[in-house]
C-alpha cells in the first residue's frame, strides 16, 4: 500500500489530556512530526507512584520509531527479563523457561517501575509543554478547533484534542457516554519496594498461584522489586486505610515464600495500589470531529497479557503517522481508527479471557493433543503481537487473516 505524503501535518497545535505513559509518548511522537503538542495533567507533580509493568518488543519497536535512542534510555531505567519461573507458593520451582524475545523479535522484554518509565518519557519533552495541575472538566469543539476547559477557569484552544486520560477518562465520558468500566471479577494489589534476598535472582519473573490467588513477583531494576497480587472475588470497595490494606495482605501471605513476604513487608503502605480489574467493551469508533481517544481511554483491557502500555505506544506511533500523512483531520482520524481498532479489539478480548484462565486449576490435566494445539495457537498469537514492526505494512494485517494462514 502506497502511503500518501503531504507537505505538512493537518494540525498545528494538539492538546493531550493526561500525563501518563500514553499522553507523554503521544506528545513526543507528534512533536517529532512538527506538531505543537502540549500535555495537560491533573496531578500537581510527577511523584514515585504506580507499580511494575512490562514492555514487549512491539511496544519498544514503536517507541524506537517515535524517537531514536529512547529505547536505550529505557533499558538503563529497567530490568531485562531473562527467565520466568513458575513456583509453588512456598517457593519450590515447578517449571522455568528462558526468555527468547530478543532472539525472535529483536528486542527483549523490559520490566519497569511505572514512575521510572514516566520519568524517561517526560525527560524527552521540553519542560514547558507539560502542564501540571490542569484537571480537565470538559471541552467544546467547532469546525475549526477544540477548546479544553480545566479547573480554575483555565482553558486551551487547539486544532485537535486527544483523550489519553485512562480507563475513567473524562474525555470518553463526554464523547461517548458509555457508563462505568466493566468489573471482571478480580481485585488487584500492587506494590514496589527496595528489597533484596539471597534467594532472589536478577532479571527474573516469578509466578505463583494458590486457592484463586495469583502473584507475579519481578525485578524492576535499581534494587527494586514489584509484587502484583490478584484474587478472584466480588468487587470490594476501597474503604480501608493504606496501613490496614498492607497489614491484611501481609497476614494473608504469612505462610508464602519468605522473599515475597519480605518484599510486601518492605513496601510503603502509601505505595500499594488497590483496585478492581476492569475493562470496557470495544468501541466501533474513538473519534468525533476534532476529538479522539488513545490508550486506556480508548481500549482499556485486563492486565493479564500486559498489553496495555504496549498497545498504547502503538496508538501513539500510528496517530502521529496518520496526522502527518493525511489531507484532513477527518481522514487522519478515520485512518487511525482503521489501523488500531481491529487490533485492540483482539487485545481486549484475549486479555479478558486470559484473566479468567488465571484461576483455572486443572490446566495441566487437559487432553495432551488439545494442549499442543493451544501452544501452537499461542505462539502464532505472540508472533502477531510482539512482531509488530512500524516499518512494515504487515503490521496492519488483522489477527484473523494471520491465524488463517
Amino acid at each position: 500500500m502506497e502511503i500518501k505524503q503531504v507537505s505538512r501535518p493537518v494540525v498545528d497545535k494538539v492538546a493531550v489530556i493526561g500525563g501518563g505513559l500514553g499522553g507523554l509518548a503521544t506528545a513526543i511522537a507528534l512533536r517529532k512530526q512538527g506538531i505543537d503538542a502540549h500535555v495537560y495533567e491533573r496531578a500537581q507533580e510527577f511523584r514515585p507512584v504506580g507499580a511494575g509493568l512490562a514492555l514487549f518488543p512491539n511496544g519498544l519497536n514503536c517507541l524506537d520509531a517515535i524517537s531514536a535512542g529512547i529505547v536505550e534510555n529505557l533499558k538503563r531505567a529497567s530490568c531485562q527479563l531473562n527467565q520466568t519461573v513458575f513456583s509453588k507458593h512456598t517457593g519450590e520451582t515447578i517449571t522455568q523457561s528462558t526468555a527468547t524475545h530478543q532472539e525472535k523479535y529483536g528486542h527483549p522484554t523490559l520490566f519497569f517501575w511505572w514512575w521510572r518509565l514516566q520519568q524517561v518519557l517526560a525527560c524527552a519533552l521540553p519542560p514547558e509543554v507539560i502542564h501540571l495541575g490542569y484537571r480537565s472538566i470538559g471541552f467544546e469543539q467547532d469546525e475549526n478547533g477544540v477548546t479544553a476547559y480545566f479547573d480554575g477557569d483555565k482553558s486551551v484552544r487547539a486544532d485537535l484534542l486527544i483523550g489519553a486520560d485512562g480507563i475513567n477518562s473524562l474525555v470518553r465520558k463526554t464523547l461517548i457516554g458509555d457508563g462505568e468500566p466493566r468489573y471482571l471479577g478480580s481485585m488487584s494489589w500492587r506494590g514496589v519496594s527496595e528489597y533484596n534476598h539471597e534467594l532472589l535472582n536478577l532479571n527474573e519473573l516469578i509466578f505463583m498461584k494458590r486457592e484463586q490467588k495469583v502473584i507475579y513477583f519481578f525485578d524492576v531494576g535499581g534494587g527494586y522489586r514489584c509484587w502484583t497480587l490478584r484474587a478472584l472475588m466480588p468487587k470490594s470497595p476501597v474503604h480501608e486505610s493504606a496501613a490496614e490494606i498492607k497489614s491484611r495482605i501481609v497476614d494473608q501471605f504469612s505462610d508464602w515464600w519468605e522473599p515475597l513476604r519480605g518484599s510486601m513487608e518492605a513496601t510503603d503502605p502509601e505505595q500499594i495500589v488497590f483496585s478492581p480489574i476492569c475493562d470496557r467493551p470495544p468501541l466501533k469508533s474513538w473519534s468525533q470531529g476534532r476529538v479522539t481517544l488513545l490508550g486506556d481511554a480508548a481500549h482499556p483491557m485486563a492486565p493479564s497479557l500486559a498489553l496495555g502500555a504496549n498497545s498504547t505506544f502503538e496508538d501513539a506511533y500510528e496517530l502521529a503517522q496518520c496526522l502527518s500523512e493525511s489531507s484532513s483531520v477527518a481522514e487522519a482520524l478515520t485512518t487511525y481508527e482503521n489501523r488500531r481498532i481491529p487490533r485492540t479489539q483482539v487485545f481486549q478480548a484475549q486479555s479478558a479471557l486470559a484473566e479468567q484462565r488465571f484461576y483455572v486449576t486443572d490446566i495441566g490435566t487437559q487432553d495432551p493433543e488439545k494442549a499442543a494445539r493451544e501452544r501452537v495457537a499461542l505462539e502464532e498469537f505472540h508472533n502477531w503481537v510482539y512482531g509488530y514492526d512500524p516499518n512494515s505494512e504487515s503490521r496492519l494485517k488483522p489477527w484473523m487473516e494471520i491465524s488463517a494462514t
